[in-house]
This record gives structure tokens, sequence and C-alpha cells, in this order.
């Protein structure tokens, strides 16, 4: 019996040492990775304006007054709604194939049943917009791209167009639904979700996203230029305005004259993961940063943390924040939303009088390997609105993005995908930043655009 055992023992052996060091949850990481673990764990996914956003403002009041932060509070605003409902699709011609899909945000609902339409494929957001007018009537309008991994995830932006104007292009042609390949960088077969919009005058229809597998499929089937037709269902709809708000706090600073400095996160996530990466990472890495400055001695300047809301469904929460804090100076602003791989270098947007304050803040980070970029910071989804509306300066600690859009989006948004190591130093990147320009007398200013 033990010779018979020996080799399933074995193998169990094999298993145990394939497991990632990190899959069980590290003892003593500090507060950055409690911060992200308790949040996916005790929380979870966090849809804009759900119950569940809702739970994570409660639990982040609770969370960072209990860390030691002052003036914490909620301030409140209203989005327009949108929730999940069921989803599937499948080609039903030239071969049967099931596909996974997913409902992109703001996508209207297929009719009662789903629809089955025929398929036009396009090679990229351009080739769409060449159609002629009226030419996708009574059609399902397909978008592929040619998105790759890059250290600075620079191809998401012109490719992410496919996702944010593909779905309202191919209304304004006629089609019945929009399909497209995942805005992603992976070989999963896990579909990306992410918002999509609709201009005036332009009705929304259903919008949804394949996993990169079913997209090689379909891409195959054209290629042979064969005529495809797609069952499609998407019960994903708007619901009216619903409650989100952005949760605050502050470590005072001795001179409450001088402008704050702001960092910030966002605290929901789209409800496929457990916004893990996207973005439970950037909130615990400020508030471990703050903290480890207030640990060397009270700081010059109030540092705030912003931990908006509904970020994912149309950057609501860095709009509302820079509405309610117009009339208030701040001095710069950060924000962390990029997962939680390490930060491989720095940008600036400051003054030309402030250079000698980059100049300090880039003596900090070489220690740590990080490097100067040369091309202005531009900042986050939710600093922006008020950065550009006060000419606040802006830092950015670009994290290493290249395997960011495998996990973005997707149910692979997990605490498993984290790092503590890189976790650690983004901590310590962000600490070495913020204690230097927490502490600058001097005025703090963005360079002029």
């Amino acid at each position: 019996m033990t010779q018979l055992l020996r080799p399933a023992l074995t193998g169990i052996a094999l298993c145990l040492s394939l497991v990632p060091a990190h899959a069980a949850p590290p003892q003593g990481e500090g507060v950055a990775w409690d911060i992200v673990a308790d949040l996916t764990t005790e929380i979870g996914p966090r849809l804009a304006g759900s119950p569940r956003e809702a739970a994570a403002r409660d639990w982040a009041v609770a969370r960072l007054k209990a860390l030691g932060f002052q003036n914490v509070r909620v301030e409140p605003f209203t989005i327009a709604g949108w929730v999940r409902g069921a989803e599937s699709a499948a080609l039903t011609g030239p071969y049967p194939q099931p596909l996974h899909i997913t409902a992109l945000g703001n996508s209207a609902p297929t009719p009662a049943g789903g629809l089955t339409a025929p398929v036009v494929y396009f090679a990229s957001l351009d080739a769409l917009k060449a159609a002629p007018a009226g030419s996708l009537a009574g059609k399902i309008a397909y978008i592929d791209h040619a998105f790759v991994a890059s250290q600075d995830g620079s191809g998401y932006g012109p490719f992410g167009q496919a996702r944010r104007q593909g779905p309202a292009i191919g209304a304004s042609k006629g089609a019945l639904a929009v399909v497209i390949r995942s805005i992603g960088t992976d070989r999963n077969r896990d579909p990306h979700t992410g918002g999509t919009s609709f201009p005036d005058g332009i009705k929304a229809i259903p919008a949804g996203a394949v996993s990169a597998p079913d997209a090689d499929l379909i891409a195959r089937i054209a290629g042979k230029g064969q005529a495809m037709t797609m069952h499609l269902v998407l019960e994903g709809h708007a619901v009216g305005e619903l409650p989100s708000g952005n949760v605050l706090a502050e470590l005072p600073g001795r001179d409450p004259s001088l402008a704050p400095v702001l960092l910030a996160c966002h605290l929901d996530s789209w409800d496929l993961g457990t916004g893990a990466i996207d973005d439970g990472a950037g909130c615990g890495i400020i508030a471990a940063a703050a903290l480890n400055v207030a640990k060397q001695g009270q700081p010059l300047r109030t540092i705030r943390l912003l931990w908006a809301g509904s970020e994912e469904v149309g950057v609501f929460g860095g709009a509302a924040y820079a509405k309610a804090h117009a009339a208030e100076p701040h001095a710069l602003a950060m924000e962390s939303d990029f997962g939680a791989d390490r930060v491989w270098r720095v940008s600036f947007n400051l003054a030309e009088a402030n250079k000698p304050l980059a100049e300090r803040i880039a003596a900090a980070l070489a220690p740590l390997g990080i490097p100067v970029n040369a091309a202005k910071a531009g900042g986050g989804a939710d600093i922006g609105a008020i950065a550009k509306a006060q000419s606040a300066a802006v830092i950015d600690l670009d994290q290493d993005g290249t395997r960011y859009f495998d996990l973005h989006h997707t149910p692979d948004d997990t605490l498993d995908k984290i790092d503590p190591e890189q976790l650690a130093q983004n901590v310590e990147a962000w600490t070495r930043v913020v204690a230097i320009v927490a502490n600058e007398a001097g005025a703090i200013s963005g360079a002029a655009q």
C-alpha cells in the first residue's frame, strides 16, 4: 500500500512546490498589503453605484480612522447607473461555436431572448469609421485590434478607442449591436469589460467584448471570407441615478496656510474580479506612504487622500472632487492607478522654478533604480480635473505595465496577482517622494500650459 501511495504523494509534493510564494497572505507586509487584502476579501467587487461600492465607502471610513487619519469623510454625489445582467454569445454560422463574452458598461440590453444577426468583421476601428452610413443596418459589427503589451501601457489609449468609441460609431451606422476583441494583452479565455459611451443623439445599443481566443476564432473565419452569424444575449442596462461618493482623509500639516498635497486612487472596481490591481493596490500604496511620512514627524503641508468613487464608469469621482474643491488651492497631485508592479521611472510636471525640487526627488529615487522620464507627467484620471483647473504640479511614479492589461477589467483581477515585494517597492518610492513634497516650504506649481 505504501508503494502504491508513493507516486501520488510525490505528485502532491510537486504540486505544493509550484504554489506561488505569495498565494497565502504574507505575514507583516504592512499597511498597503492589509488594505488591499481586506478590501478584496471583505468587500470584493465594487461596481460604481452598487450596494458593494457603498459598503466599500463605509469600510474605507472605518479603516482610515483606525489608521489615524483625520477629517475622514464621504463627499456624496450621484451617477447615471448601470447594472450587469445575463450575458452569453455564440457563433451560429458557419460553425457553431460558444463565445466567452462580457457586456461593456453602458451597453443597452438585447431584446428578450437575445438577437441573432449577420456579423460584419472590421480589422480595426478605423475600418469601421470608413464603413458607409447605413451599411450596418440589421447587422452586428465586430471590431478587432492589435493591442500588445508594453512597459508603459501606451497602446491602451489608441487601441482602447475600439471600446470607448466603437459601439457609438457602430450605432451611428445602423448596427444592431457591437462586439469587440477585449482591450487586453492576455491569451486567457477571460473577456475584459470596461466602459463605453453613447453621445447625445446616438441611441445606445448592446455592446460586448469577447476573450482573446474567441477573437482569434472570429478573425480566422473572417480571413476565410466566410459569412458569420452570431446569437447575442446582453441584459445589462441603465437604471437611472444611483448614489456614489468620494472618501477623503487627511494628515494635517504644521502650516495650514500652505496648499495640501493630494494623493489619489479609486475605490470602485469592475464587477468581474475583486479590484485588487484596479485599484485596491493604489489605495493601499498611497495610505501606507502617507503614514510612513507621518512617522518621520508631522509634515509641513497637509497630506490629503482621495479614494475616489465611480472612476471606472466615467471618472465621476474626480469630477465631483474638482467641483467641490475648486476654490481650494492644491500644491501637487499624484495618483496610483496602474496595478502593483514596481515603479520603474518618475515623470514630472513642475514649473521651472521647482527644478531643484525635482532634482531632490530624482536623487531620492535613484538608489531604488528609478530614473527620470524626460516626458511631462500626465497625471491620473481622478486628479486630472483638479490639476488642470488649478495648474497644479503633478508627479507620476510610473509602474511597470507589462502584465497589467493581462488582468485589467477581468475576473483575474484578484489579490493573488499582487507581488508583495513589488507592492513594498511602490510604497518605498511613494514615501520618498511624499516626504519631500509634503515638507517643501516654497511654492509648488505645474509647468505653464
